[in-house]
C-alpha cells in the first residue's frame, strides 16, 4: 500500500459504497477515508449496523453536498418477522414481547400497506442516532431511559409487497428523508395484531444512486492493497453528477469572478426559484447556488479554488 500523507490528500468526489451488515455508517466512513487517504470525508445519512446497501461517502469538497444528499428520497427492501417484538425494532435488539401470529390473507396485508402510503406523522424510535441534550437516544435506550420524542412529518411514496408468508413479509419502500423503516414495519405488524421486527434491511437507492452504482468495501480494500491508487480513484463519482435533478446554470467569465466574491449574478435564465448547480465558462463545476426571481443567482455552497 502506498505511503500515507499524515494530513491526507485533497481529493474530491463521491464513493457509492455498498455497506455491509454488522458495521456502523461511521465505521465505513472512516474506512473509506483511510483507504483514499482523504483529508475530509462525510457520509449522507446513517444506516443501522443491521442494514446494508447504498451509502454515498463524500470526500473533500464534495462533503459540501452531504446535507443535500441527506435530504434526498430513499428506497429500501425490508423483511419483517411477525409475532416477536424487540426493544430496537430489529433483530439486534432484545425480545420484549411474543404474540401468536393470527391468520391473515395477502389482501388484508395489502389493504394495511395502502393505508400507510402518503404524508403522515411518525415518532422516531428510541434506538436512533437522534440526540437529547447532546446524548444519542440509542445510548439512553440501552440504559433503559425513555425520552419523549416529537413526531416528524414524513412521506411514504410507495410500498410494494415482494413476498408474504405465515410469519412474515418483505417489502420495497420508497420514502422521504427522516423515515424510520423499523418504525414503519412495527406499525404495520401491529395492524396485523401481533407485532414484529426487522430481520433484513437493505437500502437500494438514495439521491438517484442505486445498488448497481455501489462498490463493496472489500473491493475498495483490494484496490488499495494492490497499490492501485489510480484504480481506486477511478471509483469516485464526480461531485457535479450529484443532485441530477438540480438545474444547471453556466456562467461566463465575468459572472464567475463575481460569484467568487460572494456576490449574486444576473443570468438570462428566468424560471421559478430553485436550487441549481453552477458551472463556469470552461465547464468546471463551481458548486451550488439558488435561483431567485428574474434570473438572479445567489451562491450557496461553492467549492474552494473552484472560483478565481
Amino acid at each position: 500500500m502506498a505511503r500515507r500523507n499524515k494530513k491526507g490528500r485533497d481529493i474530491t468526489g463521491i464513493v457509492i459504497v455498498d455497506k455491509p451488515t454488522g458495521h456502523s455508517s461511521n465505521h465505513i466512513l472512516q474506512q473509506v477515508k483511510r483507504l483514499f487517504d482523504a483529508k475530509k470525508a462525510g457520509h449522507t445519512g446513517s444506516l443501522d449496523p443491521l442494514a446494508s446497501g447504498v451509502l454515498p461517502v463524500c470526500l473533500g469538497e464534495a462533503t459540501k453536498l452531504s446535507g443535500y444528499l441527506l435530504d434526498a428520497d430513499k428506497q429500501y427492501q425490508v423483511t419483517c418477522k411477525l409475532g416477536i417484538t424487540t426493544d430496537s425494532g430489529d433483530a439486534d435488539g432484545e425480545v420484549i414481547n411474543e404474540t401468536p401470529v393470527p391468520d391473515f390473507s395477502e389482501q388484508q396485508l395489502r389493504d394495511i400497506l395502502s393505508a400507510f402510503i402518503g404524508e403522515q406523522e411518525q415518532v422516531p424510535p428510541m434506538f436512533s442516532a437522534l440526540k437529547h441534550q447532546g446524548q444519542p437516544l440509542y445510548k439512553l435506550a440501552r440504559q433503559g431511559i425513555e425520552i419523549e420524542r416529537k413526531s416528524r412529518r414524513i412521506h411514504i411514496y410507495d410500498i410494494t409487497l415482494l413476498d408474504v408468508g405465515k410469519d412474515g413479509f418483505t417489502l420495497s419502500v420508497r420514502c422521504s428523508k427522516g423515515t424510520y423503516i423499523r418504525t414503519l414495519v412495527e406499525d404495520i405488524s401491529h395492524q396485523l395484531g401481533c407485532g414484529g421486527h426487522v430481520t433484513m434491511l437493505r437500502r437500494t437507492a438514495v439521491a438517484g444512486y442505486v445498488l448497481k452504482d455501489a462498490i463493496t468495501l472489500d473491493k475498495l480494500k483490494a484496490l488499495a492493497e494492490q497499490d492501485e491508487q489510480t484504480s481506486l480513484d477511478n471509483t469516485l463519482v464526480p461531485a457535479h453528477e450529484a443532485l441530477p435533478d438540480w438545474p444547471v446554470i453556466s456562467l461566463d467569465e465575468a459572472m464567475t469572478k463575481q460569484l467568487g466574491f460572494g456576490q449574486s449574478v444576473q443570468t438570462e435564465q428566468d424560471f421559478e426559484c430553485a436550487n441549481v448547480r453552477l458551472f463556469d465558462y470552461n465547464g468546471q463545476f463551481l458548486g451550488l447556488g439558488e435561483m431567485m426571481p428574474d434570473g438572479v443567482v445567489m451562491p450557496k455552497r461553492l467549492f474552494v479554488n473552484a472560483v478565481s
